[in-house]
């Protein structure tokens, strides 16, 4: 992992709030009766007005500025005209944007109107678990210390914890070595140190841990049908403990 100059984090931290601007965006667009297209649209207007590239349109063809995993769709879904939210449905969104060619990476996922409680808690605990994943990033600390701390938190409630999709470096590239996994995997891996950057995306179920990939080739739903929330938050580590640039306040 490469430990980035004080230059090369003053640009992440611009993609990191442009991201967060688009996040914001599609949040407040966010109703029943919008499409995921729109919330596409909304991202691409953020990008517009400050000067920013998407980093998701046409990596590997991929064919908007945003995600939007609906329900059961746990990651990677391509917006469309033709999928409307609907009152009780709970939204995925990923965004990611590039300025001065670096890049920022960040997810929320947010109920269409009112929730059952057992889903409520479901995005509460997935922000929960990222939370407690940013706390372990302090230098000295281990890269696995941030799955185990994501895992202890969506066991503690029950939840499925996404074994196939992981988190990542992020710098010039929006994924870059080494994968952060949301669990622990036996080892603690290496130490982190002050100035690297990672993107932390914990993806939480009400169910199993499996994973389908849609004939799309993009949309990734739960094996057994049951819905997943994903958070993620761009951040480096700094001699003052992590810094979370995918906001547009000093609150992560």
């Amino acid at each position: 992992m490469m430990v980035r100059t004080e230059s090369e984090l003053a640009s992440m931290r611009k993609a990191g709030r442009v991201t967060a601007e688009m996040l914001a965006a599609c949040r407040s667009a966010v109703r029943p009766g919008v499409t995921t297209a729109d919330l596409d649209r909304a991202a691409r207007d953020v990008l517009t007005k400050r000067n920013a590239r998407s980093n998701f349109l046409g990596y590997h063809g991929f064919p908007a500025v945003i995600c939007t995993s609906r329900n059961n769709v746990i990651v990677h879904g391509i917006p469309s005209d033709e999928e409307v939210l609907r009152e009780g449905d709970i939204i995925s969104i990923d965004a990611g944007a590039i300025v001065e060619g670096y890049h920022g990476d960040a997810a929320i996922t947010v109920a269409v109107g009112m929730v059952p409680v057992r889903v409520e808690r479901l995005i509460e605990v997935t922000e929960a678990s990222l939370r407690a994943g940013i706390a372990m990033m302090v230098a000295g600390n281990h890269l696995h210390d941030i799955g185990r701390a994501v895992e202890e938190v969506a066991l503690s409630a029950h939840l499925g914890v996404i074994r196939d999709y992981v988190g990542h470096g992020i710098g010039t590239q929006m994924h870059e070595p080494p994968n952060v996994p949301n669990y622990w995997p036996g080892r603690p891996g290496p130490k982190l140190r002050v100035n690297e950057v990672y993107a932390v995306e914990p993806m939480l179920t009400l169910g199993g841990e499996d994973t389908v990939v849609l004939p799309d080739g993009w949309g990734v739903v739960t094996a057994d049908g049951t819905w997943a929330a994903h958070f993620e938050h761009t951040i480096a580590i700094t001699e003052n403990g992590p810094e979370v640039f995918t906001v547009l306040d000093d609150t992560p």
